[in-house]
């Protein structure tokens, strides 16, 4: 299966072009010298010679029109290789004036001369070399040198102007150089080489000129380019002479000063609506109060995307005061949480099961909320890490892996037929394919054979329409190792039937990535994972699953005393008798004896087991190469290496950890709404989306509009363009898309209920109100209007139809993982239910009582604190046949289980529920 590098190599690398040196030694002189000689005879001197003693390209004997019907003679062939050696001179004259063109213009990558191939190349070189004798000064400068030392030269000068004019170089390529410097992202997008090539060098294809002029050069930060796709913000870029949009700067200026005294883009490159920083110093009050409006423009771009929250003072409470130090801190913050985002969603089959598990740990941190309060929500990297992680999941795939291998276990044992070994699988919007040993034409349906019996394929359609098995999982090994260009790579450990050796840089962040989808994932049932020498962390995600030890000596005894052959293993897994799977994970090279002992071990064990360093009697050779490829010569694979590096996986274990805190915020009291009567423009969000009021828009983009207006309206403060750009798109978007989206929505809603400050930031008019502004005003009233409290609080539970913004399309509305208002509507909808419930019961009025919960549960479904006010309004009706369906309803609902304080009160009020239950399981 080639991976992308295989592809990569294919190509035909780019070939920089002619260029004119910065330094001329004497040998450049002499080189020069040389290749204008060498030009000079194959461009002139060839055809001279060719005409003297040969003849002109077609002799007379191409002329005879007998010619293909006479029989061919020496002079007629003759004549053929002349003209054939024409033509190679009329080549090689054409790449020349080619290169020619492009070296003394500077045009970029020159013209491809057809079939020219290793022709051009030659004439790249002699053209490269001849013309350092046609710089001024070029021919003398050497023999300067050899005489003394050079004249002093007169200080550099760089004049900068705005737009059109960017900068204006008076001095010559000696003593500066061009330089750009990668800028923060805009909302989540991020500079990369293409587009910076693009900007500057007006083609993105040049982008490996830029590579090669930075490549392994020490960055500001302190790391180095080693990967093209792999650029930080405030780097400092080298760039080719011909570059524009960038800074000048002296040629031996560190890096680091550059950064500090460019950290902006450089002027032209400004939007308008970001302001300017003027570079001369004439411009009075007006100057000023541009620069300080390009300021402003700078600092809301920076504190981006979805961190917008709230309005007014809580807003300035949760972003800090505004100053420069906390808009530098965001700026840091939104560079990790791009690479956050890059990580974490290419984890497709990971983010999967990160986010199952963490419903789970939510739904118990609802058990402990206070009325009033929020639960606790992430926030910085843990908060990224959850957009992150809801961008990226792919819960579809990891549905069909599980059930599709649940259902392939499940047929085999019914037929008595022993499963195959399945060395890897590739996963795929199409299908999802098993490469088994041994080979085997008839797999059960719905899955199919391929090449001879060595693949089964499940087509996506088919794994599409699988009902949820309960059978057992019969590969919980497989675990993804990266992605091809078509898919996801995943290897089954156990398949080894020995030791993996693990090699490479970058081995550790390969192991973290290994443990988290081994133990989030859907596919498997009771496992183990050992992690030896790092990820103690990593045990606050899965406690239940992971453990970590120092070194493997603290596992060996444990490890040989519980071996079990594979085979019965796998057999135990679909008839019924599941073990435990285990897989050991080891960042620590063993010793010889450790590693011989654990080769032995893997042999006859159905554990899988990973080892770092160089380890003999490996089955398996694993290597992970600096640039991020995973290497499995073994089985045939290059792939995109899955890692999650330290910095990352921290965030993960952050965000778990705040899933487990009872420490939540207060709740803020709402701003009051004057006017209660229906909006021009409804916003509904407490239920699937819409948009009540304007006209209907073009089809395929009301999903978009929807969510630019859902964000704007629920941030009333006001929102820059950028940073509703990084929001809406949080892969990246080009500007003029973003404009186009923002107009069009604007022209669709009307400008009176879509405007924009002075300052450019978007915010709605006071004609659009949402159902939550409304729900939240009701509920405000019902505590100053006791005699209206039970009709108030009944109208904005009737506000609800279902789940916050129902229905959203895949991969939209990422953002509310770092937003309050997923939060505070469960919260403040869950208590206003149970407000209403109290008022009901004390009134003697069960049924409201009863209605009242099950409205806020349309909406809040996991908080148990209202399955409770259920279950007293449901036993105080008298009715045990509606408490009993209530009972069971909520233990179907509460696979995970119930919380405490739940099964204490079903068993005050019912105490043979179990006994009914266990009845109706088996009837």
């Amino acid at each position: 299966m080639p991976g992308p590098a295989q592809h990569a190599r294919g190509r035909r690398p780019a070939r920089a072009p002619a260029r004119i040196p910065g330094r001329r030694r004497l040998g450049d002189v002499l080189a020069g010298l040389g290749a204008l000689a060498l030009l000079l005879a194959l461009v002139g001197g060839v055809p001279y010679a060719l005409l003297v003693f040969v003849g002109p390209p077609i002799g007379p004997e191409l002329l005879d029109l007998d010619l293909l019907t006479a029989r061919v003679g020496p002079s007629t062939i003759t004549a053929l290789l002349v003209l054939f050696v024409w033509l190679a001179w009329l080549q090689l004259f054409a790449c020349v004036v080619v290169e020619v063109y492009a070296g003394v213009r500077r045009v970029g990558m020159p013209a491809r001369v057809p079939l020219s191939g290793g022709t051009q190349v030659l004439a790249n070189k002699l053209v490269t070399a001849a013309l350092v004798l046609f710089t001024a000064g070029a021919a003398v400068a050497p023999i300067a040198r050899l005489a003394g030392p050079p004249p002093t030269m007169p200080p550099v000068t760089a004049v900068a102007f705005t737009a059109p004019v960017v900068e204006q170089q008076v001095v010559d390529n000696q003593r500066t150089k061009k330089v750009y410097v990668v800028q923060p992202p805009h909302g989540r997008h991020h500079e990369s080489l293409w587009e910076i090539a693009e900007k500057c060098l007006g083609d993105g294809r040049r982008y490996p000129e830029i590579f090669r002029l930075n490549q392994h050069k020490e960055q500001p930060d302190g790391s180095r380019l080693r990967m093209a796709d792999l650029i930080r913000p405030g780097w400092v870029l080298d760039m080719p002479d011909d570059a524009r949009n960038t800074h000048l700067v002296p040629a031996n200026q560190a890096r680091a000063q550059t950064l500090k005294e460019h950290p902006g883009p450089p002027k032209k490159d400004r939007p308008a609506d970001v302001g300017q920083r003027q570079g001369d110093q004439g411009k009075g009050d007006q100057g000023k109060s541009e620069q300080r409006k390009g300021d402003q423009g700078k600092s809301e771009q920076r504190s981006g995307d979805q961190r917008e929250r709230g309005s007014g003072d809580q807003r300035q409470g949760e972003r800090g005061s505004g100053d420069r130090t906390g808009a530098d801190q965001n700026d840091g913050r939104h560079a990790d949480g791009s690479a956050l985002l890059d990580v974490l969603s290419g984890a497709s089959l990971a983010a999967a099961g990160l986010l199952a598990l963490l419903a789970v740990r939510r739904r118990e941190q609802l058990w402990r909320r206070l009325t009033g309060h929020r639960v606790a929500r992430p926030q910085g990297d843990a908060a990224d890490a959850e957009v992150a992680l809801r961008l990226g999941a792919d819960k579809p795939g990891a549905r069909i892996l599980d059930l599709g291998l649940r259902l392939l276990g499940a047929e085999l044992g019914a037929r008595g037929r022993t499963p195959p070994t399945v060395y890897a699988a590739h996963l795929s919007a199409r299908s999802l394919d098993l490469w088994v040993h041994p080979p085997d034409e008839h797999p059960p349906a719905p899955w199919t054979a391929d090449d001879g019996g060595q693949v089964w394929r499940l087509a996506a359609q088919e794994g599409r329409l699988l009902d949820d098995q309960r059978g057992g999982a019969p590969y919980p090994g497989l675990v993804s190792i990266g992605t091809d260009r078509s898919g996801r790579v995943l290897v089954d450990l156990e398949a080894a039937q020995g030791l993996i050796n693990i090699r490479g840089p970058q081995t550790t962040a390969a192991l973290a990535a290994l443990a988290v989808e081994l133990a989030t994932n859907r596919w498997s049932d009771r496992m183990r994972v050992t992690l030896v020498g790092f990820g103690e962390e990593l045990t606050a995600i899965a406690p239940d699953r992971v453990r970590a030890v120092g070194g493997l000596a603290e596992v060996l005894p444990e490890l040989e005393a519980s071996a079990s052959p594979r085979r019965e293993v796998l057999t135990g897994r679909i008839t019924g008798r599941p073990g435990v799977a285990h897989y050991l994970l080891s960042a620590v090279a063993p010793t010889h004896d450790e590693a011989r002992r654990l080769a032995l071990l893997a042999r006859n064990d159905s554990a899988g087991y990973v080892v770092a360093g160089d380890v003999p009697h490996a089955t398996w050779t694993w290597e992970i190469t600096e640039d991020g490829l995973a290497k499995l010569p073994e089985l045939g694979f290059e792939v995109r290496a899955q890692l999650l590096p330290r910095r990352h996986y921290r965030a993960l274990v952050e965000l778990f950890r705040t899933a487990d805190r009872v420490d939540g915020e207060r709740i803020p009291v709402p701003e009051p709404l004057t006017d209660l009567r229906p909006p021009a423009v409804e916003i509904r969000i407490l239920g699937p989306v819409e948009v009540v009021g304007p006209r209907p828009l073009e089809e395929g983009r009301m999903a978009l509009a929807a969510e630019l207006l859902v964000y704007l309206a629920t941030h009333p403060g006001g929102v820059h363009p950028v940073v509703l750009g990084g929001v809406l798109w949080p892969r990246g978007v080009q500007p003029m898309v973003r404009d186009a989206t923002i107009a069009r929505v604007v022209s669709w809603l009307g400008r009176e209920h879509l405007r924009a400050d002075e300052s450019g930031r978007l915010s709605l008019g006071p004609g659009v109100r949402t159902d939550w502004a409304l729900f939240r005003e009701l509920v405000r009233r019902s505590h100053g209007d006791q005699l209206a409290r039970t009709v108030l609080l009944e109208k904005a539970l009737g506000l609800i139809r279902g789940p916050l913004l129902t229905g959203r399309p895949p991969g939209r509305y990422a953002w509310l993982a770092a937003d309050a208002l997923e939060y505070d509507v469960v919260a403040e909808v869950a208590d206003a239910a149970r407000r209403l419930c109290e008022i009901r019961l004390a009134e003697g009025e069960p049924d409201a009582a009863i209605a009242a919960v099950r409205a806020a549960l349309l909406l809040a479904a996991d908080d148990e604190s209202l399955w409770r006010d259920l279950l007293r309004a449901a036993h105080a009706t008298g009715d045990l046949a509606r408490l009993r369906a209530v009972i069971a309803w909520l233990t179907r609902r509460a696979a995970g289980g119930l919380a405490p304080e739940t099964e204490a009160l079903i068993d005050e009020l019912l105490p043979s529920w179990r006994v009914h239950l266990v009845r109706e399981s088996t009837a």
